[in-house]
């Protein structure tokens, strides 16, 4: 595996982000929805590098309790950022009372629900500040579709998407973010587990295969191309029906 140069790597990123805002006026906001994680905090950082403190706000978007939101804090608060917290739990159960009263709803939409109402409050905090939102998924998680669509798979401008789990650790400690942010274990923030417990196999195994195309298992890499291959339809764009419209004439 090449080396990866994360000072490079973080240069060109901060370039990438200065140019799309300035694309989107000169007082466009970055809205990063902060978990405490190392994604959130990377792309947070980044930001704040790119455009100032001033203009990147923090949400904290909490389902009831979050027994680790003191991490998202301590995000916030390391790079000096304008911070709000907006408690989904009402809206959440709002919705399943009001579904549930129709159907019964299965466990996977009770999952991905806090996803897609988390995007919707970043979209909403957006609007009202003039900015955009950060898709905050990494390589690796793309790969194996581990996000939710119109969830944590959305968003306005992705920092992170070419980089693996290992590498945006990388940037992490090159951008000086707390060790706690950067090695926090990924939890799902819908069941508790952990992303790996419910992959099947580690970041470093997946960040590895993706880089040189070598594993050692056959088992996983069989799992991880099935992965990659059922859920390439969240990295792509929807489907549009074309009408085959006759050729206007010349006039």
């Amino acid at each position: 595996m090449n080396m990866f140069d994360a000072e490079k790597t973080t240069n060109e990123c901060i370039a990438w982000i200065r140019e799309y805002f300035a694309e989107n006026g000169p007082d466009c906001n970055a809205i990063v929805g902060l978990s405490g994680g190392k994604d959130s905090s990377v792309t947070a950082a980044l930001c704040v590098r790119a455009l100032g403190k001033e203009r990147v706000i923090g949400v904290l978007l909490p389902n009831g309790v979050q027994e680790d939101i003191n991490y998202a804090y301590l995000a916030a608060e390391c790079l000096e950022i304008r911070s709000f917290v907006l408690n989904i739990r009402d809206a959440y159960q709002c919705i399943l009372n009001a579904i549930g009263s129709q159907f019964p709803i299965d466990g996977a939409t009770k999952l991905s629900l806090p996803a897609r109402l988390r995007m919707v409050s970043l979209y909403a905090v957006a609007q009202s500040n003039n900015g955009r939102v950060a898709n905050t998924c990494n390589l690796s998680e793309d790969w194996v579709g581990y996000a939710t669509r119109y969830g944590d798979g959305a968003g306005d401008f992705s920092p992170l998407s070419g980089l693996t789990v290992q590498e945006v650790k990388t940037l992490g400690r090159h951008l000086s973010l707390p060790e706690q942010l950067v090695e926090k274990v990924p939890i799902d923030g819908l069941c508790g587990k952990t992303d790996e417990d419910n992959l099947g196999f580690s970041y470093a195994v997946l960040d590895h295969y993706i880089r040189t195309g070598k594993i050692e298992d056959p088992e996983i890499k069989e799992k991880i191309d099935r992965m990659h291959r059922l859920n390439l339809y969240k990295l792509s764009m929807m489907p549009a029906f074309e009408p085959d419209l006759p050729t206007m004439p010349d006039q």
